[in-house]
């Protein structure tokens, strides 16, 4: 009934309004550029000027980082405010540091055009999987994220975080750190390049706090590698991209590209109607998500009673020590999406498993894979059984956030902000991440967590060509 949908669409706001129809079905366009890049000659060791990207930074990670080097790309990406600062000067502070580096020499400019093989050898938290990920830097020319668009979102982004990233971007007129994005190719042609291009010595490799091996290919597009330059960019563009990660970039960069567009529109193909993206595809090496677990706070000893008795309404019910619970969802690897969850409380603990028959009257309006997913089956165990809907979740105070499950186990004991249960999870399947986008539906907050992150500082894209 349209008065019942309505009122889901309220309730429930990871469901993404529909989008407008574009005229006709898109797909990407990417293009090599010529990137900034540190000059090791005038640094010294790059581990000490690359960091991770801005939004999984705390405080004391920029003073650390910016303490480790005084051209550490911290300084641009995620500039600190100073004492005396007025409104914005942080961001012009980044655009005159930037201008600084690139007249004394701290970086250089690519002579010509090219793409950046990048590749990641890491561990995976919790396990003793190695995995190696490939893909490559380009630009990616920006679209609206419309129906039938080549670039399609998963996620809701945030007014506070794009408003940062726009004043930075409109400062200094570059990315200074990528936004993901991922392609399918099961042909496995793409994988095969970037082996080749990864079998040679790499221009700049680097290790990082987390033990993670980043290693970057500057592979030009012309001369004797473009046949596969061309073809690895024409597989990548084959299809939709669906953002991974950088969501609030890719708006923003949609934001300022339109506003550029009003000073300056005659100019022919101009370069800020591109962005940075590291591409990644899905089928070749698995990528990794971790899960987010949730913390709940502030209910009360009588809600935990309740929530606890009423459990069987929703999940078959096992109960389970603190060290099993810890030990089944701290090891990372899991497949994830099969409604499996941990409960811990002061009183105990359960292991969790979904009767989706019961779950099917309590999930919001939208597609398949979005009612399908673990976090939305516990947003609507949150407020069916705890009476904390997705408003309230979303709201922050509620609800608090940890990679850890050990973490999120000791919290509950030790009565951590108020913490009163916590729910473990397995991880979101790329699978199901894809197929959200691609039926039009976004997904609730903290739902991925694609690791490692793409180090920021080892490509900048200038807008200009």
């Amino acid at each position: 009934m349209p008065v019942l949908r309505v009122s889901l669409l309220r309730r429930h706001p990871w469901r993404r309004p529909s989008l407008p129809a574009a005229p006709e079905e898109a797909v990407p366009e990417i293009r090599p550029f010529r990137a900034l890049r540190f000059d090791r000659e005038s640094v010294g060791d790059l581990t000490k000027v690359v960091a991770p990207p801005y939004d999984v930074l705390s405080g004391d990670d920029r003073t650390r980082l910016a303490a480790r080097h005084p051209r550490n790309v911290v300084r641009l990406d995620a500039p600190a405010e100073e004492a005396g600062d007025e409104a914005d000067e942080r961001y012009r502070r980044a655009a005159r540091t930037l201008a600084a580096w690139r007249s004394d020499g701290t970086f250089h400019k690519d002579p010509r055009a090219a793409i950046y093989v990048y590749e990641q050898v890491y561990r995976v938290p919790g396990t003793e999987v190695e995995r190696t990920q490939r893909g490559f830097f380009g630009r990616l020319r920006l679209e609206p994220l419309a129906a039938g668009s080549g670039v399609l979102p998963h996620e809701r982004t945030l007014a506070g975080p794009r408003e940062d990233r726009y004043r930075l971007l409109r400062a200094t007129g570059v990315n200074t750190s990528p936004v993901v994005g991922m392609y399918d190719d099961d042909s496995g042609r793409a994988a095969a390049i970037l082996a080749r291009f990864a079998a040679g010595s790499p221009t700049v490799e680097v290790c990082d706090d987390d033990g993670v091996r980043h290693r970057l290919w500057v592979v030009e597009a012309e001369g004797p590698n473009a046949a596969d330059v061309a073809d690895l960019i024409a597989i990548a563009a084959g299809g939709p991209i669906t953002i991974a990660d950088g969501h609030h970039r890719y708006e923003t960069a949609l934001r300022y590209r339109d506003e550029r567009r009003m000073s300056r529109s005659c100019e022919e193909d101009p370069a800020f109607d591109y962005l940075l993206m590291l591409f990644l595809e899905t089928t070749a090496e698995p990528l990794t998500v971790l899960p987010t677990h949730r913390i709940v706070r502030s209910i009360g000893d009588d809600a935990v009673a309740t929530l606890r008795a009423r459990l069987p309404e929703l999940f078959v019910v096992r109960p389970a020590s603190r060290t099993e619970l810890a030990a089944a969802f701290e090891r990372g690897g899991a497949t994830g999406g099969a409604g499996r969850f941990g409960l811990w409380t002061r009183t105990g603990g359960s292991f969790l498993e979904a009767r989706r028959e019961a779950f099917e009257p309590l999930l919001p309006d939208g597609g398949a894979a979005v009612r399908g997913l673990d976090v939305v089956l516990l947003g609507a165990t949150l407020e069916h059984l705890v009476d904390l809907d997705p408003t309230t979740v979303a709201g922050g105070d509620r609800i608090a956030y940890t990679k850890s499950a050990a973490e999120a186990v000791a919290a509950v004991d030790e009565r951590w902000a108020s913490a009163d249960a916590t729910f473990l999870l397995e991880p979101t399947p790329v699978r199901s991440i894809v197929a959200v986008a691609r039926e039009g539906d976004v997904m609730p907050q903290k739902s991925t967590y694609f690791y490692p992150k793409a180090m920021t500082g080892l490509v900048i894209n200038p807008h200009e060509w």
